[in-house]
């Protein structure tokens, strides 16, 4: 015969006047947390060190050919905080893009004519593209190079900022016209297209382990197609 079982206490709820008391922000954290079946979690490593590391891998590898798995390995994380913290690999890019952009690369073309402003531009990236403490190079000209046809969008993107810089140069040429410092009949468009193209060159030289001399060299050699400007206008710096 066997013996009856005794059916389980239930569980005396805690007197309210000793329960913690939880904000209502504390709540609606906790109830997204186990909406996605994860416990409130605090993040446990430095975004903004995870995201150079990222730009690095991107910077060196291209948008494609950078997986996860490399991504978290360079960042030292795991998919599940990659994601938490920067949303997914597309979002991921799109921050590392900005932080190339704010620290490295070509900044807008400046100083007193667009000869002077397309020299320093091409002096800086001489510099810049062979600076030992990066990966060589451009990210925004390389990064998309092999990308697949679900990859179109970087594409897109990248290219629609190369064409920025171009358009950048060719309204400087515009206003040096304008002020009569290069010839009337000096096609805007195609001389900064010249100078895209040497941009560009610059990057393919400097990822093939040209030094910062030869870039500079590049530069000058480029500088020197410049239009012979009119006998009365002033002569921009040189490079």
């Amino acid at each position: 015969m066997s013996r009856a079982k005794t059916p389980p206490t239930a569980a005396t709820p805690a007197d309210a006047s000793t329960r913690p008391e939880v904000t209502s922000a504390e709540a609606v954290a906790s109830l997204k947390a186990a909406a996605k079946g994860a416990r409130p979690t605090r993040r446990a490593f430095d975004r903004d060190q995870a995201l150079a590391a990222a730009l690095r891998e991107f910077w060196t590898n291209g948008y494609d050919t950078t997986s996860i798995a490399a991504l978290t390995a360079a960042m030292g994380i795991r998919p599940p905080s990659l994601y938490a913290a920067f949303g997914d690999k597309r979002q991921l890019f799109d921050e590392a893009v900005d932080l190339y952009t704010r620290t490295y690369g070509a900044a807008p073309p400046h100083g007193p004519d667009a000869r002077s402003a397309v020299a320093g531009l091409l002096r800086h990236l001489a510099a810049d593209y062979t600076d030992p403490s990066h990966p060589p190079g451009c990210l925004i000209i390389s990064a998309a190079t092999n990308c697949g046809p679900d990859s179109q969008d970087v594409k897109a993107k990248l290219r629609a900022m190369r064409e920025d810089t171009k358009a950048a140069i060719a309204s400087r040429i515009r206003g040096d016209i304008a002020a009569e410092r290069l010839p009337a009949d000096t096609d805007a468009d195609r001389l900064a297209a010249f100078y895209a193209a040497v941009v560009q060159g610059m990057h393919q030289q400097a990822c093939d382990g040209a030094d910062h001399a030869t870039l500079q060299h590049i530069a000058d050699t480029a500088m020197a197609a410049w239009p012979t400007p009119p006998s009365s206008a002033p002569i921009g710096a040189s490079v």
